[in-house]
């Protein structure tokens, strides 16, 4: 069995170090080969140098790949096409790994029964939430602040996506469902993400099965200036947005664009039902979780009228098609 390790990387190549460190220390089968394909998007530090460095220190395990297209999705579907791997692991270029991590995430591809899977994400170091953050629960700030996946300690199957650094993926589901969607993914200048879970979510709506791995484990370090109530409260606003980008252009109806009766929706009742629970709710996170709510909203209003004003421009549909091709052709 074969296994490709797929790490795109912009702009990161001290984080990227440390992440590449942890990765040539892992421990993996005698009966499986693995490589690791670095996917440097158009950085303009020394990101190359890195990679080729430890290209030379461990011959064949790594491979340098230039995507010049501005976008993670870009790059993530540049590493799927370069992969030799029949499977394929997913890591970013600011977390490190158990030694035992792919070895861990990829046994339950290799016995042949899941179409995927994910590991949980933890932080690499203790972590005190301020007393206004809401970790967990709906508009909690786990995701926001360093995409924390905690779901136990019992493997079991999946019932959502697993998140991008941590998630492994038979190269024949890309062949099958299309590759990662370049309409959504980070970019410079842009935060709307959810480029890994809704490839997560179209398996899982086809009928296909994913399964948690709590041992395979990355840890993700915590950003400096994301623990602030306005980074949190952005990160929903664009996950609204990216919420109405999955979904896509609906048909008109009577005349009227599409998307209007749902923002009729969200904006007649919605929108007011959270706006309630966050000017009225006592307990400082439990109010901070609705403004959240609120901003998240917002998010998808402003993204549902973006949308239908592209429609009366007559600029065709903003979501690309995707084919066996994949999403970027």
């Amino acid at each position: 069995m074969t296994v490709t390790i797929i790490l795109c990387t912009y702009n990161r190549c001290k984080s990227l170090a440390r992440t590449l460190d942890s990765v040539v220390a892992l421990t993996s089968s005698p009966a499986v080969e693995w490589e690791v394909v670095v996917v440097d998007n158009n950085s303009s530090d020394r990101t190359q140098e890195v990679v080729e460095e430890f290209g030379r220190r461990n011959e064949k395990l790594f491979r340098y790949i230039f995507e010049p297209r501005q976008g993670k999705s870009f790059a993530l579907n540049t590493g799927i096409r370069a992969a030799q791997g029949e499977i394929l692991a997913f890591l970013d270029d600011d977390v490190t790994v158990e030694s035992h991590w792919l070895e861990q995430l990829t046994a339950s591809l290799i016995a042949g029964e899941w179409a995927g899977t994910g590991g949980r994400i933890l932080l690499d170091r203790p972590f005190s939430a301020p007393s206004w953050m809401p970790l967990d629960g709906p508009f909690g700030a786990a995701p926001t602040i360093a995409a924390l996946f905690d779901l136990g300690n019992e493997a079991r199957e999946l019932e959502q996506a697993p998140y991008g650094t941590n998630m492994a993926f038979r190269k024949t589901m890309f062949e099958k469902y299309g590759l990662f969607r370049t309409d959504l993914g980070p970019r410079p200048g842009s935060e709307i993400r959810s480029e890994d879970t809704e490839f997560g979510r179209r398996l899982l709506a086809a009928g296909e099965r994913l399964f948690y791995e709590p041992s395979a484990i990355v840890y993700h370090p915590l950003p400096e200036g994301r623990l602030c109530q306005g980074y949190v409260l952005s990160w929903w606003f664009d996950h609204g947005r990216a919420v109405i980008r999955e979904k896509g252009k609906g048909q008109s109806m009577w005349g009227l664009p599409s998307g209007f009766s749902e923002a009729v929706k969200i904006i007649g009742r919605i929108l007011p039902s959270y706006a309630i629970r966050w000017i009225f709710t006592v307990n400082q996170k439990e109010r901070f979780r609705w403004k959240c709510a609120v901003w998240s909203t917002i998010g998808q209003i402003r993204e549902t009228f973006r949308m239908a004003a592209e429609s009366d421009q007559g600029r065709g549909e903003y979501i690309p098609i995707i084919s066996r091709g994949g999403a970027d052709q």
